[in-house]
């Protein structure tokens, strides 16, 4: 394995037998899996609230950034999965809350489906810290 590349673990069932990392840093970037509303014990945030599990699921991300020393002001690109259009508005209020000054590119669409039954949205960042 390169020595340059960090993989980050939460310890949840699903990254050990699915085979990913939370996240993964090599240099000064940094990608974080698609996420969803899921505490360690598998349980949904949430459930059937998309702006709730938007909300929950960024500060999830922002600790896997702070693990490798970056965080949501280091990111800039967010795709963002949903289940139905219809979250979007409520989606987008959390996305502004946690990106308003830092603006990074980003993707929505709708998916089919996504893990869990009640999982309404997936999100996934990656992020680039000073001197990359």
């Amino acid at each position: 394995m390169n020595p340059s590349r960090q993989l980050i673990s939460t310890g949840t069932p699903w990254e050990r037998a699915v085979g990913y990392s939370r996240a993964v840093r090599v240099g000064g970037h940094t990608f974080v899996s698609g996420t969803v509303a899921a505490d360690e014990s598998g349980r949904i945030h949430a459930p059937g609230d998309a702006g709730a599990q938007a909300r929950y699921i960024f500060e999830k991300i922002d600790a896997s950034l702070r693990l490798v020393g970056a965080s949501l002001r280091d990111v800039v690109r967010v795709r963002v999965y949903l289940v139905d259009m219809s979250d979007l508005e409520a989606v987008g209020r959390a996305h502004h809350a946690a990106f308003a000054e830092v603006r990074p590119a980003n993707t929505t669409v709708a998916v089919a489906a996504l893990a869990s039954p009640e999982c309404r949205v997936e999100i996934e960042v990656d992020a680039v810290t000073a001197g990359a």
